[in-house]
């Protein structure tokens, strides 16, 4: 089961040095804005993903007095992980003292859910997060597929290159069509493998923690990227002129949707801010318990300002239906009260509260 005993952080934003010894299940971590307590997730995800979910610049999160951050967090199952990042971008992973050239294993050993502020991008922003967030589930449950999608941008990169030149090959060009065409089916099907199961598991997520009546149900519908009656090859044939026009590959894979509805309409057009934040808490559970459900490994969820949006009701149904999937949780608040009065008596938890970058309580 992944989750995490011990996590140290050194140089993070304003932590300049905490360690956290946490519970198996519930860690509550509050804390007034700007305490360090989003930093602590933000970390978690920086280590287990070799991103922030902030922002893309992760040299702008070390603390300006030092030249490097380091997150070291050791696992139930009695493994280290290390991570040291300095300002010119170069990092050093290491998983039980082994230097790791990419984040395969580490993302594999911790795998971890997130619901932020960030997370309405999943509705509100464009297909890039959604694509992101199904292929995250993807590469969870089908080993192949981070090689076969690594190969599809390859193809479509040296495509544009010779979309771009004046005269470009024409034979090169059917050569990439051919070979992009052969990758882009394998990213399709186990796209499409994928998002069939999945879908299923967030239908019953949705409705077991939705608490509004609605006339119209919530769908997802996935898109592929190309139109579905022809195949690629075909499309990238018929559409060469447009793509030289454009200097790019205007279908493909990457260029793939998970589209969310209410009835005919984009659920983001639709839905209160509230409501939306139960949906993309419903997408996100369901991606975990599908995940926990192939692998047999339960998610970490790291979810931040959980009140936010979110009335007593939905907060509750949300926290209590992690609780009883029996996974690591780290939930942060600005106040205790906001979470403690939504846990069932009983439950096992730790509570941290940061102010200034520093834990100054934990029970």
């Amino acid at each position: 089961m992944s989750l995490l005993t011990k996590l140290e952080i050194n140089s993070v934003r304003n932590i300049e040095k905490v360690e956290l010894n946490l519970d198996p299940r519930l860690n509550m971590i509050f804390g007034v804005n700007g305490s360090g307590k989003t930093s602590i997730l933000e970390s978690v995800h920086l280590l287990a993903t070799g991103r922030s979910f902030r922002t893309p610049k992760t040299e702008s999160i070390i603390t300006d007095a030092s030249p490097e951050l380091t997150i070291y967090a050791e696992t139930g199952l009695q493994s280290g992980i290390g991570l040291s990042k300095s300002r010119n971008k170069k990092h050093k992973l290491k998983f039980d003292s082994k230097l790791q050239r990419n984040w395969d294993l580490v993302a594999r050993a911790l795998p971890v859910q997130v619901i932020s502020a960030i997370s309405f991008l999943l509705l509100e922003g464009g297909p890039k997060s959604r694509r992101m967030f199904l292929d995250w589930g993807v590469f969870h449950v089908k080993q192949s597929f981070v090689q076969d999608w690594r190969a599809t941008k390859k193809c479509i990169a040296n495509r544009n290159l010779l979309l771009r030149e004046q005269r470009g090959d024409t034979l090169q060009l059917e050569a990439w069509d051919a070979e992009l065409s052969l990758y882009a089916d394998r990213v399709d099907e186990a796209r499409r493998e994928y998002f069939g199961a999945f879908a299923a598991v967030f239908q019953k997520v949705y409705g077991s923690i939705e608490t509004t009546a609605s006339t119209e149900s919530i769908s997802l519908e996935y898109w592929r990227g190309w139109p579905e009656e022809v195949s690629l090859r075909e499309t990238l044939l018929a559409e060469r002129e447009k793509d030289r026009r454009y200097g790019s590959t205007q279908n493909g894979p990457h260029r793939a949707d998970l589209r969310v509805k209410v009835g005919k309409r984009l659920a983001s057009d639709v839905l209160s801010r509230g409501q939306q934040k139960v949906l993309i808490c419903a997408l996100k559970i369901a991606q975990g318990i599908h995940h926990a459900s192939c692998s047999g490994d339960e998610c970490i969820y790291l979810i931040d300002d959980l009140p936010a949006e979110l009335d007593e009701e939905n907060r509750a149904g949300i926290l209590n239906l992690l609780i009883g999937l029996g996974s690591q949780l780290l939930v942060t608040s600005v106040d205790l009260h906001s979470i403690g009065a939504c846990v069932p008596n009983g439950s096992e938890k730790r509570t941290f509260h940061v102010e200034r970058g520093t834990i100054i309580h934990s029970f």
